[in-house]
């Protein structure tokens, strides 16, 4: 099981929980959900911690470097990603009606353990503060560092968030599958589990449609101002689109991104700049499915999906999503602080927004990487240069 990545680890547990629940045998489905409320209050607890981790350490980050350049670099990410989660949010609005019954599962969010089993005991584990404290005291630390460039808090704030990212990677992560092992079984024999895997199913088609999307728009916008064709440019990003699809890594596809950019005419200094950056602030990708799971559990659960609340909730996750740790997964625990505060997310609906994001966790890793050669596309525009012509694998 060591050997297995964490994708296959959550088949396997959803499988399992699926069979226990079947099974009716309340005393295991009660030991499961005694595991699964302990371990969903210390995710509660680690949310501050991570918001802190990332979030601050990540801003600060983005004061060293180019100056203008890394600001319009910033700035294009950002607008990618609030782009992608606006086009999600209006599309599954229109879309989500014809795929979607609201209320067709029986536990709401307020309430949840009104049709859910309760486990044998729990044990209380408070956060030491609210999340959006956190999110401002990271704001302020980030901002701070990135004015200051002083090493003592930074310094501080790095190792900080490698204890941070050892929680995930070491106690969060492994322990993970037994959780999700917890919350289908549950769900199983509460007789919930055969509506989410068949509603998710067209759910999940719907968000690689929207990947696509975002892709032909995002090199439709780069060819126009390089004027280079669109398609090809995206062509050539396939190999780096593929390579993400098997190592569901932004940081370890790096290389393959920077080489396809390269392949695309774009000036090797631009890319070796734009590149890594893009691979930590610009998750377009991933932005997609958090919104588009996000509002499909909404409203699956009756609770209210408004367009000032998912605008809301856009606008702050582009900037959480620069926090996003470097594991599988990583975007939806940086996105777990604001699911809970904006849109009222219960632990019970934050452990089942983890199993659906990480079941295609990925595809958007893969949307996520691919936008980035365009954003290099765009910013070499910005800089000044154009796409290099004796390059034949681009077309003018």
């Amino acid at each position: 099981m060591k050997k297995l990545g964490l994708l296959p680890k959550l088949i396997i547990a959803i499988i399992v929980g699926i069979i226990i629940g079947k099974t009716n045998s309340e005393f295991l489905v009660r030991v499961l959900a005694t595991f699964t409320g302990i371990f969903g209050n210390f995710l509660k607890f680690v949310i501050p911690l991570i918001i802190i981790g990332f979030v601050a350490p990540g801003i600060g980050e983005l004061g060293k470097g180019a100056g203008k350049l890394l600001g319009i670099t910033t700035g294009i990410a950002y607008l990618s990603t609030i782009l992608s989660g606006s086009l999600a949010y209006f599309v599954n609005s229109t879309l989500f009606k014809y795929i979607l019954v609201p209320g067709s599962l029986s536990f709401n969010a307020a309430n949840p353990e009104h049709s859910l089993v309760s486990g044998y005991f729990t044990v209380d584990m408070p956060p030491i503060m609210e999340v959006m404290t956190a999110l401002l005291i990271a704001f302020t630390l980030g901002i701070g560092i990135a004015i200051v460039q002083g090493t003592t808090i930074k310094n501080f704030m790095n190792e900080f968030q490698q204890i941070v990212e050892g929680i995930i990677r070491n106690i969060i992560i492994p322990l993970l599958p037994i959780h999700i092992a917890g919350i289908f079984a549950n769900m199983t024999y509460a007789g919930e589990v055969a509506t989410i895997i068949s509603v998710f199913s067209k759910v999940f088609i719907l968000i690689l449609i929207l990947h696509f999307s975002i892709l032909v728009i995002q090199y439709f916008i780069a060819g126009t101002l390089a004027g280079a064709n669109p398609f090809v440019l995206l062509k050539n990003m396939v190999p780096a689109y593929f390579t993400a699809i098997g190592t569901q890594s932004s940081a370890a596809t790096i290389p393959v991104t920077l080489r396809q950019t390269k392949v695309n005419g774009v000036n090797d200094g631009i890319a070796d700049f734009a590149v890594p950056l893009c691979a930590t602030i610009h998750l377009s990708g991933s932005t997609i499915t958090l919104v588009s799971c996000a509002m499909a559990v909404m409203m699956l659960h009756n609770m209210p999906v408004t367009f000032v609340g998912m605008i809301g909730f856009i606008l702050m996750l582009g900037i959480t999503m620069v926090a996003a740790p470097g594991v599988p997964g990583g975007a939806v625990m940086a996105a777990l602080g604001i699911l809970e505060t904006m849109l009222g997310f219960t632990p019970t609906l934050t452990s089942l927004m983890i199993a659906l994001y990480i079941a295609q966790d990925s595809f958007g890793t893969a949307c996520n990487v691919t936008g980035d050669g365009a954003i290099a596309i765009i910013v070499n525009k910005f800089a000044g240069y154009k796409l290099q012509k004796e390059n034949d694998s681009v077309q003018f």
